[in-house]
């Protein structure tokens, strides 16, 4: 008599389903066809509701299962899991072949010597001063180091766990542009700090530079050079984006800016029309704090830089930047319209070595140290920026990975599953800054060991040896040639 009572119950209890199923199909019918805004809807009710169910699940289908491991954009399954590897400190050994294609156009292939340098003649890549003429000059002791992400497009235990990994591998942790907050310098790492066009944390109530304000942020140890933000990859011409939802009362008041709302800089520094300007601000900066002070941009016209390092050569060497950050059309951002990341911008691959040929034809090579960045994820990557001529190689996205981003493309909508963009409590909890710490110093130390064997299969003791000669680049006709063949180096003006 019981089993019958149970049946009877589930029976019912399906009937109510099958009923409140059927309802809500009358229902979302009945909205569909009378709703004006999707035509798609308006002509197949309730079916047409699965087109969007799928494009959204489109992205992580083929993450997961779909897309070749070299395919998918912006960053493919193979990098992120190089960076995975690199960072819980497991061996970079795989097999049966690479999965790597060699042919494209472009592609750097390194030239193995045949006498490669021994592992006990091996030494590590020196330090670089950078800003000789600064009252406190900066020898940065790390080629890899961590680009630009403000707090606030970061979450804090993500900006707490590169802070104190910074510490670890002995780099350095750029703070974006969106001011100093206590948490990167929690680790103890070296800081660059950056000026913005919005000049976050270092602004007046008017919104512009204030000197009580710089003197402030350099009187912190911690912060050891000043990165004066022209452009970046993403958006060139298009100031710092933080949605609303995102603008907490804390973030407002390190960047000295309104509380839930939204926050666009403007998309260039109001006070800078000129080379001459240019030069005065930097040469404002470096005297108020005392120490090195760069730019950072993205290459699209040139004819200005020629021009600037010309400037400069013919007498103006305290309006010389002391480093030249270089990003990459292609380079990534939380939030940035989409005409303006798929289409403004030289690719770093193209811009480099412009760059560090013109700063060579006036004879600043010394002076101005060059920063390449944007997309440099891989210890190829990184080899021939150095074997290029850049001085230091900026990762940030690949910091992000370290510390567990799944490239879930959430960065805009405070909802990132991984901790990493998102100001939600819940989802912050799952990252733990001290275990993700630990894997951004392995990261870092197995960058520098990876391009290091290739340096060394180049027949050079330190990655800092690498030059064109050791690559050779994939022509349009199916060939290589000797990047410095294609890139010689230039004659140097007296």
């Amino acid at each position: 008599m019981h089993s019958d009572s149970v049946v009877e119950a589930l029976a019912i209890a399906f009937i109510w389903v099958i009923g409140l199923a059927a309802l809500a199909v009358v229902v979302l019918f009945i909205i569909d066809v009378s709703q004006t805004r999707d035509a798609v809807r308006r002509n197949f009710p309730v079916i047409g509701r699965f087109r969007h169910l799928f494009t959204e699940l489109g992205e992580f289908f083929r993450q997961y299962f779909f897309a070749m491991d070299r395919e998918e954009l912006p960053f493919n399954r193979a990098q992120r899991e190089w960076v995975e590897r690199a960072a819980s400190g497991k061996g970079n050994t795989i097999a049966f072949g690479s999965t790597k294609n060699l042919q494209p156009v472009g592609t750097p292939i390194f030239v193995n010597c045949p006498w490669p340098t021994l592992d006990e003649d091996a030494v590590e890549a020196e330090p670089l001063l950078i800003g000789p003429g600064a009252a406190k000059p900066y020898l940065a002791p790390s080629f890899f180091n961590i680009s630009g992400m403000s707090y606030g497009a970061l979450s804090k235990p993500a900006v707490r766990a590169l802070s104190m990994g910074a510490a670890k591998a002995g780099c350095w942790l750029n703070t974006g542009e969106g001011g100093l907050a206590p948490y990167h310098l929690e680790g103890g790492c070296d800081l660059v700090f950056q000026i913005g066009t919005a000049k976050y944390g270092v602004r007046d109530r008017e919104g512009r530079l204030s000197d009580e304000r710089l003197k402030a942020i350099a009187a912190h140890d911690e912060v050891r050079m000043f990165e004066l933000k022209l452009s970046q990859g993403a958006k060139p011409g298009k100031g710092g984006i933080l949605p609303a939802a995102k603008v907490t009362e804390e973030i407002a008041e390190i960047r000295g800016i309104l509380p839930h709302v939204a926050s666009i800089s403007p998309n260039m520094h109001p006070e800078l029309g000129s080379k001459e300007d240019l030069g005065a601000m930097i040469r404002h900066i470096r005297r108020v704090t005392g120490k090195p002070v760069g730019i950072k941009t993205v290459l699209g016209a040139y004819g200005w830089l020629d021009e600037y390092f010309e400037w400069i050569a013919a007498g103006h060497d305290e309006e010389a930047p002391d480093f030249l950050t270089l990003d990459s059309g292609d380079g990534g951002t939380g939030a940035a319209p989409m005409p303006l990341m798929d289409n403004v911008g030289l690719v770093i691959r193209e811009s480099l070595p412009m760059v560090v040929d013109l700063r060579d034809k006036h004879g600043l090579k010394e002076r101005i140290r060059i920063i390449a960045s944007g997309k440099m994820v891989t210890p190829s990557d990184v080899a021939w920026a150095l074997a290029t001529g850049a001085d230091f190689v900026n990762s940030a996205r690949a910091f992000m990975f370290s510390i567990g981003c799944i490239q879930a493309m959430k960065c805009n909508t405070n909802r990132c599953p991984t901790g990493v963009t998102t100001h939600n409590k819940r989802l912050q909890r799952g990252l733990v800054p001290e275990e993700k710490a630990e894997k951004v110093g392995n990261f870092v130390n197995g960058m520098r060991d990876e391009v290091g064997i290739i340096a060394h299969s180049c027949g050079v003791r330190s990655p800092r040896g690498l030059k064109r000669f050791h690559v050779r680049i994939v022509c349009p006709d199916g060939r290589s040639r000797a990047m410095d063949e294609l890139h010689p180096a230039p004659v140097r003006q007296s």
